[in-house]
């Protein structure tokens, strides 16, 4: 341990704590941070560390997974995707391919990518080929994808886009009043493109502590502290302990590029249901490179629980803070990163998957908060 996160952790434990506190991490990739680091064993018992839905993954709509398998199978298009989306189940019987990765062994030509330049590569391979590329992500993702449309992009590639925005299930959860938690670290990355600035609304309209954290142990270690002093001196803020990064006005370029690019839409999460102004839309002067317009809709077709996590799966809880992970009764059980049930225990983002990774192998019963 640094100098510099053993100083936080003795500002932490010093704090007078006479109830338990409870923070949300929006991000993804703190959770992994905080697990890999061993941060709840560090800090003391009052406080809690909750996971929250900041999985892109775990909360892509089933059925543009759908739409993505069908038009690999079905169309006989080369779809491309990210490497974490082709393990997410679908509900579909087991006679048929539930993933993409199923669809891929019964013939589809479905190819893992690292980088949306990587989907234009291969379209330009093959120009023979239809090539649509299943682009699912939050903004820090969706920008790069952003970026593709103002350059000449080959004729044969196409966008399957089920992208979100990151600040609307936050609203959603604190807006319900049903939320269990004391204080937000909001996502680090998001904020780089967005700018830091975005997330004043859980200070301002819901007087909820608020700190912007990075990736390192330090810089979560001082949000940590930060939403801690905040809730314990009875005032709330934003804090930006990610300011070399991120700047209060954000990218200006990344968000030129999304606003150029798309429209913001009222969007499904799995699980979860529609929120508002959530998802992003290619405008329709993009239209000749929509793989929606260009190819049959496959999501229509009437299927027993569409949209929804498989039977038994609590994803949907874990992704809104409500339960642990290995508070799925699934956990461990039914559901492992070998065979996951859930889309929490397929991506490095999913809390599941990230506690399964970090040695937690056993269920907790005790619940964050009462159903």
């Amino acid at each position: 341990m640094t100098a510099e996160a053993r100083h936080w952790l003795d500002l932490i434990h010093g704090l007078p704590l006479d109830r338990t506190l409870k923070i949300m991490n929006v991000c993804g990739g703190h959770e992994r941070s905080i697990s890999l680091a061993g941060l709840r064993t560090l800090l003391p018992r009052k406080i809690e560390i909750i996971p929250g839905p900041g999985c892109p993954v775990c909360i892509c709509p089933e059925e543009d997974l759908y739409q993505a398998m069908r038009l690999a199978l079905d169309e006989h298009v080369l779809l491309v995707a990210f490497g974490d989306m082709l393990r997410v189940p679908v509900n579909l019987p087991r006679s048929q391919p539930r993933s993409l990765d199923a669809a891929r062994a019964a013939g589809a030509d479905i190819r893992p990518i690292a980088s949306p330049m990587d989907a234009v590569a291969i379209a330009r391979q093959h120009p023979e080929r239809d090539v649509v590329f299943f682009a699912a992500g939050f903004e820090t993702t969706m920008a790069p994808v952003a970026a593709l449309l103002g350059q000449n992009l080959p004729d044969n590639l196409s966008l399957l886009i089920s992208g979100r925005l990151t600040w609307p299930a936050v609203a959603m959860l604190l807006e319900s009043e049903k939320y269990a938690f004391d204080a937000l670290i909001a996502p680090g990355h998001v904020a780089t493109i967005m700018g830091a600035e975005e997330w004043q609304f859980v200070t301002q309209r819901h007087a909820l502590p608020a700190a912007v954290a990075g990736f390192t142990p330090e810089s979560l270690l001082a949000a940590i502290y930060s939403c801690l002093r905040q809730t314990l001196e009875g005032r709330s803020f934003l804090d930006n302990c990610y300011a070399e990064v991120a700047l209060p006005e954000g990218n200006p370029t990344a968000q030129r590029l999304l606003k150029n690019a798309f429209d913001v839409v009222d969007a499904n999460w799995r699980g979860i249901g529609t929120l508002q102004s959530s998802g992003f839309n290619l405008k329709e002067v993009h239209v000749s490179h929509d793989a929606r317009d260009r190819f049959p809709d496959h999501t229509r077709a009437s299927r027993r629980r569409a949209g929804e996590m498989p039977p038994g799966c609590a994803c949907a809880n874990v992704v809104m803070g409500q339960i642990y992970p290995n508070q799925c009764p699934l956990y461990g059980r039914g559901c492992t990163p070998r065979n996951p049930v859930g889309p929490c225990m397929v991506s490095d983002e999913g809390a599941c998957r990230i506690w399964w990774a970090n040695g937690v192998h056993s269920q907790r019963e005790a619940p964050i908060c009462p159903e």
